[in-house]
């Protein structure tokens, strides 16, 4: 072999090695995402789903993928303005309320309506299949990790809700545009808010009580902040709220594919139903405590609580001729929500 040909053949063999070492490099290289939401650590969600959540992505990444969590707003800005810093790559996870920013997800908003949904468990999978088939396009800014509802809705007052006609005039946080105008139509003074506003809110008598699960009343501190809970007869409660887990677009993308596939593995509607399942339990645990204080928990009956499904049945129509005006079936939807929910409650 000729001198020329020894060092062209050795400069190939280099450039190969150089390669392998560095896509071996690239494959072994640590991605860290950071997840930002709005509550402290200690609550349901961050507690029981996010932090799981992330602890799985990192074994099943085999420590390649690191999950930094900032709680509480930790890292600027305001809960309405979440789903935006995921789709911005202000960060690169996002846990949020979707009703937070009104008007936005106009076709996931079904699952709020009053008396939809029970079971976070069962609802979660069912909202997660519905925006898969028909609002997948309200997400398509971001790379969604799933959705979520909570579980049955219902009343923490300072004064107890013994039916309709005393909820009239109250002033009660409403936590979106559907449940705000729900709170109308019963009676009530709606007032907006994100839910780490309710504490302050409740303390310094801006709000006569609040519309928020049972799961999220420990680390709020309601249940020493109020003494009262109205709960309603049936499966269905009488609102929920739907949350979204999403990440941005960029970040998705530019993992290596066998990333990509850790995150797929750990998106979509089991994920969706471990948020639920988290808000189940939290709802348990959140009302023992309640019970543990001897609070004052109302359970209206199911002739009082027809009375309120009626009242509320014109928040459906409203949001139905309001999607009629968008060019949405809003009928339809409702009517496929309602079947996948009963698809889950079997």
């Amino acid at each position: 072999m000729s001198l020329f040909k020894r060092r062209t053949t050795l400069c190939a063999l280099g450039a190969v090695a150089l390669a392998a070492a560095t896509g071996n490099a690239m494959a072994q290289q640590v991605v860290t995402l950071r997840l930002h939401q709005m509550l402290p650590p200690q609550a349901t969600i961050p507690a029981k789903a996010l932090v799981p959540w992330a602890q799985k992505v990192e074994a099943d990444s085999g420590g390649r993928i690191k999950v930094q969590l900032f709680h509480a707003m930790q890292l600027g800005g305001a809960p309405p303005q979440l789903f935006d810093q995921a789709r911005d790559g202000v960060v690169d996870l996002t846990w949020t309320v979707l009703g937070y920013t009104p008007g936005r997800f106009n076709k996931s908003e079904v699952f709020e309506l009053p008396f939809m949904s029970g079971s976070a468990e069962q609802s979660s999978r069912a909202f997660q299949e519905y925006v898969d088939k028909f609002a997948a396009d309200e997400f398509k800014d971001v790379k969604l990790i799933a959705v979520h509802t909570h579980g049955p809705g219902l009343f923490h007052t300072k004064t107890p809700v013994t039916g309709l006609e005393s909820l009239r005039g109250m002033k009660i946080r409403g936590g979106s545009r559907i449940i705000n105008n729900m709170l109308t139509k019963l009676g009530a003074t709606p007032v907006g808010m994100p839910v780490p506003a309710v504490t302050e809110a409740l303390s310094k008598g801006v709000i006569d009580g609040t519309t928020i699960p049972w799961e999220v009343t420990p680390s709020l501190k309601v249940t020493e902040l109020v003494k009262n809970h109205t709960t309603f007869a049936g499966a269905q409660g009488l609102y929920t709220q739907t949350f979204a887990f999403a990440m941005n677009r960029a970040s998705y993308d530019k993992l290596p594919a066998d990333l990509k596939k850790v995150i797929d593995a750990n998106s979509g509607i089991e994920a969706a139903a471990m948020f639920g399942r988290a808000m189940d339990e939290g709802d348990k645990a959140g009302r023992e405590i309640a019970e543990k204080a001897k609070n004052n928990i109302v359970a209206l009956d199911a002739a009082e609580t027809q009375r309120w499904r009626r009242t509320a049945a014109t928040v459906e129509t409203d949001w139905i001729n309001e999607m009629k005006g968008k060019g949405v079936d809003g009928a339809k939807l409702a009517s496929e929500a309602r079947a996948l929910i009963a698809k889950y409650a079997r």
